[in-house]
């Protein structure tokens, strides 16, 4: 399940994920937050927080999760991804010099300091 977070800057998309992630996770909070984020601003943050209780993604939502991140390749400014799951620390770490934008890592405890990375101008 995936949901959005509030009390961002409107240039931020703020997702929580936890348990099982679906196509219509994606389909229903993801897709729409990224489209209205990208017609107000040329450039766009995430911050993604995904929990220990984080089980998986489905193929559906691999798939929207490519297509919403490659629709707007060049658009995303900072992504900040807020885990204590080690494999996806490790992915992130080891991938995300193929991303254009400034990418980090944060622990759960740390969550604090990545919405201030995230938000700062």
């Amino acid at each position: 399940m995936i949901e959005l977070l509030k009390d961002f800057p409107s240039n931020v998309v703020a997702l929580s994920a936890d348990g099982q992630v679906s196509r219509e996770d994606y389909q229903k909070v993801v897709v729409p937050a990224v489209e209205r984020a990208f017609n107000q601003h040329e450039k766009v943050r995430l911050y993604y927080k995904i929990g220990k209780d984080f089980t998986g993604i489905d193929i559906g939502a691999m798939w929207a999760d490519t297509k919403v991140g490659m629709g707007h390749f060049f658009r995303w400014e900072r992504i900040a991804v807020i885990t204590d799951v080690d494999w996806i620390k490790h992915s992130v770490m080891a991938f995300g010099f193929l991303m254009p934008a400034q990418v980090n890592v944060y622990s759960i405890a740390e969550a604090d300091d990545a919405r201030k990375w995230i938000s700062a101008t």
